[in-house]
């Protein structure tokens, strides 16, 4: 992934053959934010790359109830910052893959291979970018969720990891690995404390913020039974 930027409020990412801006306005000014995008017409041009006019989105995330949705590379993203739509889209492809697992069991597999198949192609799929989401999703959503896994624990005739079990799991290894590069942009957000048993919280003043990766993974790191160490992972960088 590519970041760059030529004004404060504004930030260009490039992963791949996608591209995204990200802009700040303020007092209806959206100058800075236009002269981004042009900037990034003019490098696309510049560096032999042509943009694709019919596939470009443009979400305005505002306090005034604007309605709409975005699917980036995944997950899908609403204007109003609420993960229904998405959670609605994962258990219909989770579902579509439920076919397939009955078929096998009428073909009297083993559970075991009944397992690996739901890990391969369901779980992945409920699972996909979970530290992202999961965290500001609805109890109704949660439920809707995890009755997916319910029914392929059926299916399968065998035990299968809660959603929330995974969520907490990942959240815990990502923090992890981040504790231990200290040249990954959010390292220094995991401060220990002068105890060096414990990281400083986050101070947070909204429910969407509590509930999200980097508070939650800070909490995690605290309750679990030892804190990871944090290393450097490039100690020979300068």
């Amino acid at each position: 992934m590519i970041i760059w930027s030529h004004f404060a409020l504004e930030l260009s990412f490039k992963f791949a053959d996608d591209t995204t801006v990200i802009g700040l306005i303020k007092n209806n000014d959206e100058s800075a934010y236009r002269e981004e995008v042009d900037r990034l017409a003019v490098w696309c041009e510049d560096n032999n790359l042509l943009l694709n006019t019919s596939k470009t989105k443009e979400l305005i995330v505002e306090l005034f109830g604007s309605e709409g949705m975005l699917s980036l590379i995944y997950p899908s993203t609403s204007t109003d910052l609420s993960w229904t739509t998405n959670c609605s889209n994962l258990i219909k492809k989770a579902h579509q893959r439920l076919f397939f697992l009955r078929i096998l069991r009428k073909n009297h597999l083993s559970s075991n291979i009944l397992v690996n198949f739901y890990r391969c192609t369901i779980e992945s799929i409920l699972t996909n970018c979970i530290t992202v989401w999961y965290g500001n999703c609805s109890v109704s959503d949660r439920k809707a969720i995890q009755r997916v896994v319910k029914t392929a624990q059926c299916i399968a005739g065998a035990s299968l990891p809660a959603i929330e079990d995974i969520y907490k799991k990942r959240c815990l290894k990502r923090a992890t690995n981040i504790t231990r590069d200290s040249y990954h942009p959010a390292h220094g957000l995991f401060a220990l404390l002068p105890t060096g048993r414990r990281y400083r919280s986050l101070r947070t003043r909204t429910t969407r913020f509590r509930n999200s990766f980097f508070p939650t993974a800070l909490s995690l790191l605290n309750s679990a039974p030892r804190c990871p160490s944090p290393p450097s992972l490039h100690p020979l960088r300068k």
